[in-house]
């Protein structure tokens, strides 16, 4: 019989900034989120095996990430979290372990003594659940946004992972809990509402998930590691055609004529998209999008500047400022200055006073002056593990 299984729940979809890869994917320190979870506890003494539930889709970046590990074979979670744990729980029946640690695959730093800790309290209580003690004063905001109540916070704690508790216990509760149809948000409420003691143990401010913008930034900071900062630079031009309209920006600007693009011919997005692709070294956006394929034409702009922040997330780092000039005669940008500030900051999921957006003219040189198209320049400010 194995004694204690180390189950690691890494199914959730949930991304960033508008990116494809969800964040036990993301980069830290060089590796992914997904691989410190997992090696805390394939290097533990206590931990006789180890076994991730995963999205089905995920599977090939999944093997990527723990090559190399000692691990039981993955199994396919399911559409919540309380699904994932149950498939991941009944995949170790057979193997019928005494105890089972359930560990979310976005919480990378993972102390030895915080496993030994879940672990001693299961000699005297069916589960243990690691917690941190709430020190802000909480509040209860209403719809208006106003206070509504403050709420007492004695006696109020903040649960992480993982958790600790006998099998067969853990089984049985997940069961009932799936019989009944409810949906526990972790599961030392699934042993609670089956009406077994669990116990809190001492837990730590440095077991953050990932889950925020600048969350990564700190577990590099946690493991001795020291961010790095980019800059890199895009420049774009497209010329007058027909037309009643043209985009830049993200916005829709009425206008007397059109831009000729293969996309939409969005200047001042497309530099900016070079802008970020340029400081984390990833080529140009026609790498990436070519102009030959037919898949771009007329394609909304806003999609090649959230593909290259998502490639910046992908690698752990976040968009930290960009600065954009839009150069030509007409139309007026400052009208529409505000709305575009707006969406670069909407498409980058970063905040407007990260966002600058500039005009100018020159003075009738050239063929901007001429008006017979528009140019802009653009740099992007990253960090980076």
């Amino acid at each position: 019989m194995t004694a204690t299984v180390a189950l690691v729940v890494a199914a959730g979809r949930g991304t960033r900034f508008g990116g494809e890869l969800p964040k036990q994917y993301l980069m830290l320190a060089g590796r992914p989120v997904l691989r410190h979870a997992v090696e805390a506890f394939a290097r533990h003494p206590d931990v006789d095996a180890v076994r991730v539930v995963i999205h089905p889709d995920d599977a090939a970046r999944y093997h990527a990430a723990v090559a190399g590990l000692d691990l039981l074979a993955p199994v396919a979670g399911g559409a919540t979290r309380r699904e994932s744990v149950l498939n991941g729980l009944q995949s170790l029946e057979s193997a019928a372990p005494a105890r089972v640690l359930v560990h979310d695959g976005a919480r990378p730093h993972v102390e030895a003594g915080l496993i030994d800790r879940t672990l001693a309290a299961l000699a005297r209580h069916a589960g243990a659940v690691p917690a941190v003690a709430v020190a802000d004063t909480l509040k209860r905001g209403g719809a208006d946004g106003r206070i509504t109540a403050t709420v007492p916070r004695d006696m109020l704690w903040r649960a992480q992972t993982p958790q600790a508790f006998r099998f067969p216990a853990l089984l049985a509760a997940h069961r009932a809990a799936a019989a009944a149809g409810r949906e526990p948000t972790d599961d030392a409420q699934v042993m609670e509402e089956a009406g077994e003691a669990v116990a809190l143990v001492p837990g730590s401010e440095d077991n953050i998930k990932i889950t925020r913008d600048g969350d990564i930034e700190r577990a590099c900071r946690l493991m001795g590691h020291v961010g790095e900062t980019r800059v890199g630079t895009g420049f774009d031009v497209h010329a007058f055609g027909p037309g009643d309209h043209v985009w830049l920006g993200g916005v829709r600007i009425d206008h007397d004529q059109g831009l000729v693009g293969h996309s939409d011919a969005d200047a001042a997005l497309h530099a900016l998209t070079d802008a970020v692709l340029g400081a984390i070294g990833a080529a140009d956006i026609g790498r990436h999008f070519p102009p030959g394929d037919p898949q771009w034409r007329g394609a909304s702009s806003d999609r090649f500047l959230a593909h290259a922040a998502g490639l910046v997330a992908a690698r752990g780092g976040t968009v930290v400022h960009v600065d954009l000039t839009i150069v030509c005669e007409r139309p007026r940008i400052g009208p529409h200055r505000a709305a575009m500030i707006a969406r670069i900051a909407d498409i980058l999921g970063i905040a407007v006073d990260r966002v600058s957006v500039k005009a100018t003219t020159t003075e009738g040189l050239g063929f901007t002056g001429r008006g017979e198209g528009i140019a802009a320049q653009a740099a992007a400010t990253i960090r980076l593990p």
